[in-house]
């Protein structure tokens, strides 16, 4: 198997983008990974788009076909990648696996989606709610923010967390974001508190009193608030694979794809063992630190899938950083602050650098490409040679992670 070398990235704002398409959105990315990875002027072997509903969201079926026509990489093979919200970290594993197997010399991953548009109350939810099983769940009105609903519920219960605890993860992200130019939201929940208190909505003491006031942050789906749940966003992100023989043809500081994993749990949430437990994460980190020849206790730095802030909380455990029930006190202890034992999300993660459906893989894997290569700015994370990154695809069902490291 050969080694497969990311030689450039590409990475849109994210947050709601009103005039510009799809289209121009992944355009935009691919163009900024190929201008970054020097090969202008080369042939593409394959283009693999991940997008979970540009059909439903944009009217556009032909999605890759129509890519690869726009960026004039003719007559480059061009294939759609959907696995609902894990459609882009899908789409890097089969640019993976084209490389590493000798079937391609030089691939372009996009993901993107492109939301913001839609202006029917509930229709995204909706959509993504067409994950769930149609009949055990999807019939009696069952939604993704209902099962992180349930799922904070029973991990408070189970593990005698408190639920400050998850606030604190978002406000790390937030502040996380705050640092990052191109994320959804740019601003501290701090700076969201006083700037209501200046508005004269209210006066609090103290950013948990904020993020409990029903009305400045009402609950979505109980215990969870609004601050606790990603946005709806529009973006793209885009990567430059090549044989790792080849990569320093190209640039100075090739990152390696060195572990990828894929692993899949029930569809229906009820018939899991532990709804605590993500079982198709534990699987699918462990074939990546296995291909890697690597242990939690290698990683730099994390890029996880906090749709809804309790998935921080029990990916950082089920990926090997935490015990089991120890997440959410450890975000609330500082450890996964970007000076603590494992940086999560310096980005903003989801809930502040936001949340293109298609788009979110394949940006978590850019962001680690910028702290490995030492270009993250303000929130660099020092010394980071290794990242690992978690996709979530459905609830918990269809799960991948990626794991890189400097050559």
């Amino acid at each position: 198997m050969k080694t497969v070398a990311i030689i450039g990235v590409g990475h849109t704002k994210f947050g709601p983008l009103p005039d510009k398409g799809l289209l121009d959105l992944m355009s935009e990315a691919s163009l900024e990974a190929i201008e970054d990875s020097n090969t202008n002027d080369k042939d593409f072997n394959s283009v693999y788009v991940g997008a979970m509903s540009p059909s439903a969201f944009n009217n556009l079926s032909g999605i890759a076909s129509a890519l690869v026509d726009k960026l004039s990489l003719l007559p480059a093979a061009a294939d759609h990648i959907k696995n609902g919200p894990a459609s882009g970290g899908s789409a890097v594993k089969v640019g993976f696996q084209a490389i590493a197997s000798g079937m391609s010399d030089l691939v372009l991953v996009v993901g993107g989606e492109k939301m913001t548009h839609i202006t029917t109350p509930g229709y995204v939810t909706s959509n993504v709610a067409t994950l769930t099983h149609p009949e055990a769940e999807r019939s009696h009105g069952i939604s993704l923010p209902s099962f992180a609903g349930m799922l904070t519920r029973t991990y408070l219960k189970k593990y005698d967390a408190e639920l400050d605890w998850i606030s604190d993860i978002a406000i790390k992200n937030h502040k996380n974001g705050a640092l990052n130019p191109i994320a959804h939201f740019q601003r501290t929940i701090e700076d969201s508190m006083k700037s209501a208190i200046q508005k004269g909505k209210g006066n609090w003491d103290n950013v948990y009193a904020f993020l409990n006031d029903d009305k400045t942050n009402p609950i979505i789906a109980d215990p969870l608030r609004l601050f606790h749940i990603c946005p709806i966003s529009d973006g793209a992100a885009a990567l430059v694979l090549c044989n790792a023989d080849k990569a320093k043809e190209f640039c100075d500081t090739p990152i390696i794809i060195s572990g990828v994993g894929q692993a899949t749990d029930t569809q229906i949430v009820y018939e899991r063992e532990d709804i605590t437990t993500l079982k198709a994460l534990r699987l699918a980190s462990s074939q990546a630190y296995k291909m890697a020849k690597k242990t939690p206790d290698d990683i730099d730095v994390a890029e996880l899938h906090d749709a809804f802030e309790i998935l921080e909380a029990v990916q950082s455990e089920d990926i090997g950083f935490f015990k089991k029930g120890e997440g959410a006190k450890a975000a609330h202890e500082g450890l996964t602050e970007i000076g603590g034992k494992i940086p999560i999300n310096p980005s903003g993660g989801l809930k502040a650098r936001g949340h293109p459906l298609g788009a979110t893989g394949v940006a978590q894997v850019v962001e680690l490409v910028w702290q490995l290569r030492g270009e993250a700015g303000k929130r660099q994370v020092t010394g980071a040679e290794t990242g690992i990154t978690c996709n979530f695809g459905g609830f918990g069902n269809n799960i991948i992670s990626i794991l890189v490291e400097r050559l």
